[in-house]
C-alpha cells in the first residue's frame, strides 16, 4: 500500500530505501505481498486498484533483482533463498476488482497471485467478512466458484477475515489446505476477527496452517498495554489446540503503512472498535521480529519448534501447494450449497 500509493517511477527504489533495510534487520527471507485495496477504489476502481499494486510488486521485484525476487511457487522460492534473496509472494486480501467475474481468477494466477482471501469486513459478492458474522452466511455460489478455481490452479486460500459461517463452509467443502495469513485466538481475545479453537483444528485437520496476527488489538482488549508475551499467548495456544505443525506468524505490520499515508487530520483512521495505531513495542514493524525469536526461546519453545513457527510450517504449505495443480476431477463429490 505505501510503496504503490507512490509515482511508479519511483516504486523500486522507495521501496529499496524503506522496507528493504526493515526487512534485512528483522531476518526476513520470505515475505507475502497483500494487495489490499481501499474503500475509496471501491466498487468502481477496484479492479484498476488491484492491478496497480500487482505491477507495483513486479516492478520493485525487477528493480531489485539482487535483494528480491517475485516468486511463484515453492521451487523458485528455495532458488531466491539459496541465492541469498527475500522470496516474495503475491497475496490478494479480499477480492474487489473481482465482483462475480470468477474467470478473472486465472488472469490474477497468471499475474503471479498465489494466495487470496474472499472477503474482508463486510459483504462481497463471494462471501461475508467477519465484520458480518451476524448474518450467519455461507459463501456464495460465486464464492464456491472462485474456492474451487483457486484449488485448480494451486492458489492458497486464505480464510483471515472471512465470516464465521464462511469459514465453517470452506473447512467442509475444501479439498485443498487452507491457510489463515493474519488471525489470533478468540478463546483469548474475543475479536471476530480471531479464529475459535474448533476453527484452528479444522484448519489443522486440512493441513492447513494458522499465522498469528500481532496486531494489538486482536491480541488484549486493552490494545495499549499489549507486549510481546501477549503475541506468545496466542502462539502458545494456537499450537496446543492446532498442533506445532501448524502455526506460523502473520504481523499484519499496519502502522508505519497508517501513519505514512494517513493524514494528521485522520488519525482516527481503522475499523470500529480497533485502535490501529497500538503496537507491541518494538513490533511496529519487520525490524523487529528478532523480538518474537527472544520471546519464544523465553516461554520454553525448542528450537525445532521456533523453526516451524518463524516460517518452517509455511513453507511447507508453500512447496506443496503453489502453483501446483490439482489433480483431475479434486473437489467435484463437494456439492456448492
Amino acid at each position: 500500500m505505501a510503496v504503490s500509493a507512490r509515482p511508479p517511477e519511483v516504486w523500486s527504489s522507495f521501496f529499496r530505501d524503506r522496507w528493504l533495510p526493515q526487512l534485512a534487520e528483522g531476518g526476513v527471507d520470505v515475505q507475502v505481498l497483500p494487495v489490499f485495496v481501499e474503500s475509496r477504489f471501491r466498487p468502481e476502481g477496484a479492479l484498476r486498484q488491484t492491478l496497480r499494486m500487482i505491477e507495483c510488486a513486479h516492478v520493485l521485484a525487477e528493480g531489485n533483482p539482487d535483494a528480491v525476487a517475485l516468486c511463484h511457487d515453492g521451487q523458485q522460492i528455495d532458488e531466491a533463498l539459496a541465492l541469498g534473496r527475500i522470496a516474495l509472494v503475491l497475496a490478494l486480501e479480499s477480492m474487489p476488482g473481482i465482483d462475480e467475474s470468477v474467470e478473472l481468477i486465472p488472469t490474477l494466477h497468471r499475474l503471479g497471485v498465489r494466495v487470496a482471501s474472499i472477503a474482508h469486513w463486510g459483504r462481497t459478492a463471494l462471501a461475508d467478512g467477519s465484520g458480518q458474522d451476524g448474518a450467519g452466511s455461507r459463501l456464495t455460489s460465486h464464492g464456491v466458484q472462485a474456492l474451487r478455481e483457486m484449488e485448480r490452479l494451486g492458489m492458497l486460500f486464505d480464510i483471515s477475515h472471512l465470516g464465521a459461517a464462511g469459514v465453517a463452509h470452506v473447512l467442509e467443502i475444501a479439498a485443498r489446505p487452507v491457510i489463515a495469513t493474519h488471525s489470533s485466538a478468540r478463546a483469548l481475545r474475543d475479536h471476530h476477527r480471531n479464529l475459535t479453537d474448533e476453527q484452528l483444528r479444522g484448519v489443522a485437520a486440512g493441513g492447513g496452517v494458522i499465522c498469528v496476527n500481532f496486531l494489538a488489538a486482536f491480541l488484549t482488549e486493552d490494545a495499549r498495554s499489549a507486549t510481546a508475551d501477549h503475541l506468545v499467548d496466542h502462539i502458545e495456544h494456537v499450537a496446543s489446540v492446532a498442533g506445532i505443525d501448524h502455526v506460523g506468524l502473520g504481523p499484519d505490520f499496519m502502522r508505519e503503512v497508517h501513519e505514512d499515508l494517513t493524514p494528521p487530520c485522520c488519525e482516527g483512521f481503522g475499523y470500529p472498535g480497533i485502535d490501529a495505531a497500538a503496537a507491541i513495542p518494538g513490533l511496529e514493524g519487520p525490524r523487529g521480529l528478532p523480538l518474537v525469536t527472544d520471546a519464544l526461546v523465553k516461554r520454553g519453545f525448542s528450537e525445532e519448534e521456533i523453526q516451524k513457527i518463524l516460517g518452517a510450517n509455511v513453507m511447507r504449505l508453500f512447496r506443496a501447494e503453489l502453483g501446483r495443480p490439482a489433480p483431475e476431477g479434486a473437489g467435484e463429490e463437494q456439492p456448492a450449497r
